[in-house]
């Protein structure tokens, strides 16, 4: 286990009491409340200092509603540091009434809108998108991305309109590990990790792993890469628990991330694990 403290940059809390989530249908193993609570339990053997809340693809139109709800969780819980809300990005600058009642809320860092589920590949280089991620870089936003592998020829060409736009690359581009998928991966997170408005989280891969047939030595390959292309100042680490759970423990998780920055320096592991996600998220 680290000796450093450890910022959660990617933890979804969902109660399905209160809204609903269609997407958990396909996910009967977490497919009931999981508050706070039940994180601090699933983490009570590791040094969690603070998290992130990450928006959890709720039903349209209660990303409002989600926010809000977060907003009252981080207040009896400090332990919430930071949010990502959801937006529809698509809308273009009209998204800024959105944004507008996100930045009410005292917890709120960052937007996503998640685009793995759409058909068009590229939908995140819409005129209308790239305009929308253009202004959270006017409002100092964050602006985090959740696509598959085939998608991130999109984000590339998003990143790079989008210069001024601080832009998180969740789960390392959810390579498709199960099918051996490297290459071209590798190619597009070269790409990318030249661009030095992009970050990426190590987070959310054994999801893309076969969950039958998994192993770390089949995983590391792609942590590897990915923090040797962006380095260790522009690395976070994420549990993306619950999801994580359908596959292993947080404990495990972060053995295999210990495990693989092995011989990393303190003040390296202390970015990976802490300080990258306060900086850019601005957690106090």
């Amino acid at each position: 286990m680290p000796n450093v403290p450890i910022i959660d940059s990617h933890v979804h809390l969902f109660d399905t009491n209160r809204l609903s989530y269609g997407w958990l249908e396909r996910r009967p193993g977490i497919n009931r409340p999981h508050l706070f609570e039940d994180y601090e339990r699933a983490t009570e053997s590791l040094p969690i200092e603070k998290l992130v809340f990450a928006e959890v693809w709720v039903d349209a139109p209660f990303h409002i509603a989600e926010a809000e709800w977060l907003a009252e969780q981080a207040a009896r819980h400090p332990t919430i540091a930071g949010m990502i809300a959801a937006a529809p990005l698509e809308n273009g600058r009209d998204v800024l009434g959105d944004i507008q009642k996100l930045q009410a809320l005292p917890t709120f860092r960052a937007v996503r809108r998640i685009t793995e589920a759409e058909a068009d590949y590229r939908f995140c280089e819409r005129p209308g998108f790239v305009d929308a991620v253009r202004l959270l870089g006017e409002l100092n936003v964050v602006c985090d991305v959740c696509v598959f592998s085939h998608q991130l020829p999109g984000v590339i060409s998003l990143a790079r309109q989008c210069p001024e736009t601080t832009i998180v690359l969740d789960h390392i581009g959810k390579p498709a590990i199960r099918h051996g998928e490297v290459d071209s991966w590798r190619g597009h997170i070269n790409e990318l990790s030249a661009l030095p408005n992009v970050l990426t989280k190590i987070s959310g891969v054994l999801t893309e792993a076969d969950q039958r047939n998994w192993s770390r030595e089949i995983v590391r390959p792609y942590l590897d890469h990915a923090i040797e292309s962006f380095g260790f100042d522009r690395v976070m680490f994420g549990s993306d628990w619950p999801v994580l759970a359908l596959t292993t423990s947080i404990q495990e998780w972060v053995d295999i991330v210990d495990w693989t920055i092995r011989g990393s320096s303190k003040d390296e592991q202390s970015k990976l694990y802490r300080n990258n996600a306060a900086r850019l998220y601005k957690l106090s």
